[in-house]
């Protein structure tokens, strides 16, 4: 009966008898049973080689939070003597608010990639407050500075096209992040086969090294202070031997941008 039984299911039907059926559903049910503890048993390993790494992670994680929790108390304490010196030198409103940047994200409409006149344009323009001459900057550093305005876009000049030789370079007055009062460079050209800028003006005493990071001073008015340009890659001694030059490596990529943002700082009264 169940070799018969097997022969008439292998026939080419598509409604199945009773008996067909019942045997489906009785294998079925015998391999639910066996599978769903299999199943089970090799979550429960995959799940202990996961605790492992959560555990990790969640120790990354509170250094991280312990590490921010510091650095907030230290800044919140910085600020609160920041704002009693304003008090005491009885700073004006202007010079109170000189460092208070509005970041507006752009959209980048298209990219111009020949080397001598490298440059982009961004979603908004003259409209929306932006003129030239403003700082625009990716989430990783700085980016360039807005040469053109319409009434919807914006043309954006990259630091990348700075050389020494050309008049309309406009060279980035720098300081280190940790050493801002003890260092001082002029940025002022880019090597488009080594990827680096070049940061010269540097004295002999400058405590400057590998590894510092790089942002505008603020001085020339040009580019507002605190913009992060990049890293220092190597000190070396200058052409003529009494200061010394750096090799910036720039932290911002200057590849496959989507968004980006215009720096707006506070208007000066004249």
């Amino acid at each position: 009966m169940f070799v018969a039984l097997m022969g008439f299911t292998l026939g080419p039907r598509t409604t199945l008898s009773w008996p067909e059926k019942f045997l489906r559903d009785t294998v079925g049910f015998v391999q639910n049973i066996f599978y769903k503890p299999a199943g089970y048993i090799a979550g429960l390993f995959e799940d202990i080689s996961n605790i492992g790494d959560i555990h990790k992670e969640n120790e990354e994680l509170k250094i991280a939070l312990a590490q921010y929790t510091r650095e907030k108390a230290r800044f919140n304490l910085m600020e609160a003597d920041n704002k009693q010196l304003q008090i005491d030198l009885k700073f004006t409103k202007e010079q109170k608010e000189k460092n208070n940047y509005e970041f507006h994200i752009a959209q980048v409409v298209s990219v111009n990639s020949d080397t001598s006149n490298r440059s982009l344009v961004i979603d908004i323009g003259e409209r929306d407050g932006v003129k030239v001459d403003m700082s625009v900057q990716s989430v990783e550093g700085l980016v360039g500075v807005v040469s053109q305005v319409s009434n919807f876009t914006s043309t954006v000049k990259l630091i990348t096209t700075m050389d020494v030789k050309d008049p309309n370079t406009n060279a980035i007055a720098a300081t280190a992040l940790d050493n801002q009062g003890k260092t001082f460079g002029i940025i002022e050209s880019y090597n488009e086969k080594t990827g680096k800028l070049l940061m010269t003006g540097i004295k002999q005493e400058d405590p400057l090294k590998e590894k510092d990071t790089i942002v505008s001073s603020g001085s020339g008015g040009l580019y507002p202070r605190g913009m992060i340009i990049g890293t220092v890659d190597k000190v070396q001694v200058g052409e003529m031997g009494l200061l010394r030059t750096a090799t910036i490596t720039p932290a911002a990529n200057f590849v496959d941008w989507k968004q980006l943002f215009v720096v707006f700082t506070p208007e000066v009264l004249e």
